[in-house]
């Protein structure tokens, strides 16, 4: 049986004041398309794993709020951390609470934020790989073919010269590079074989929780030792104990980079992390001259390479502006350079 894990316990704030701690990006419509990205990134597995088998790992705060969007998904399947210890920490605790519930599962973990413009063929990666990983002690994980130098993502160097004996076109994985400098990431566009890392990763429940066993022996001992409690009037108080004392530490870090038997399935689905303002913009629609709108009516004279989010306002008017944020929320306006937006947080 198949399962989904969603990771929607980031606080993330880049899209202020449209995102703010109390409600940030993953649970609000920041496309315009009615349905929040938390919600899309749900949407985007039917037909993959049955609405009864989703899971999400969020903080305690955000419960009212998954509740509210993804009322399908049981009380149980929301697992609240009482604080933040990045990636690993999250999916062995799931990992453990769908071991004991069915040993024999295939997970998908997933971050909450990211965005995917052709869900067919994500769906027939997704699908590929799970054949993968049920039929082989393997994690998967999708790799994006880059479109450009960027530097603002982690890569996955492959070794494409044999695909695997199991599965035509996954290929085992050689190493994780970190965010490159300019020059590191052309190198890697001109070499091949570097993909994005897109943070999406497919497991058998008994291989992840091997893994973490083997490679991060003292995050599985903390979550194996609740197995008496999961699914009982105790588990989060239990949880609530040990979670502040678990490394933080990602998932990479913890797992990824140390286990042997690893490969990539590099894809193309017009991915994003959508992790900036700049990178929203290029999502959506745009004029002749570049500028794209979101939630409200605007009207732009000289202007050009602008976006415009805002909920609180009908109609907006824009003139001789050349690549600014134009983002409104519950009263609060912000104009700023798109160039400058890493500024933002000194903002709020």
């Amino acid at each position: 049986m198949n399962y989904l894990v969603i990771m929607a316990g980031g606080q993330g704030t880049r899209f202020w004041p449209v995102s703010t701690a109390e409600c940030p990006k993953q649970f609000l419509d920041v496309l315009g398309t009615g349905r929040t990205l938390l919600q899309l990134t749900a949407d985007r597995m039917r037909g993959i794993v049955p609405p009864e088998n989703v899971w999400v790992v969020t903080s305690a705060r955000y419960r009212d709020l998954v509740a509210a969007q993804l009322p399908e998904v049981p009380a149980g399947q929301v697992l609240l951390e009482p604080c933040g210890r990045n990636t690993a920490p999250c999916i062995c605790y799931a990992s453990w609470k769908i071991k004991k519930r069915d040993p024999r599962a295939n997970i998908i973990v997933s971050p909450s934020d990211h965005i995917v413009g052709d869900e067919p063929a994500f769906r027939k990666c997704v699908a590929d790989a799970l054949e993968f990983a049920a039929e082989t002690d393997g994690i998967v994980t999708l790799g994006i073919k880059p479109s450009r130098p960027e530097t603002g993502y982690g890569y996955i160097r492959a070794d494409l010269r044999y695909s695997s004996g199991r599965k035509a076109g996954i290929y085992r994985v050689d190493a994780f590079k970190e965010k490159p400098e300019p020059a590191v990431a052309e190198r890697y566009m001109a070499e091949g074989g570097y993909f994005w890392n897109a943070g999406i990763f497919i497991w058998s429940v008994s291989t992840i929780i091997n893994a973490f066993r083997v490679y991060a022996p003292a995050i599985s001992r903390q979550f194996e030792s609740l197995l008496p409690y999961y699914d009982t009037d105790e588990e989060q108080a239990r949880i609530d104990e040990i979670y502040p004392q678990c490394e933080n530490i990602s998932i990479d870090y913890a797992v990824m980079e140390k286990a042997d038997e690893v490969f990539v399935l590099p894809a193309e689905f017009g991915w994003s992390d959508m992790g900036t303002w700049s990178s929203l913009r290029e999502r959506l629609p745009q004029d002749a001259r570049g500028n794209a709108v979101v939630c409200a009516e605007a009207d732009f004279y000289d202007t050009s390479n602008c976006i415009v989010h805002a909920t609180g306002l009908k109609k907006i008017v824009v003139q001789g502006l050349d690549g600014y944020i134009v983002a409104e929320k519950d009263g609060t306006l912000m104009i700023c350079k798109l160039s400058e937006e890493q500024r933002i947080k000194l903002f709020h």
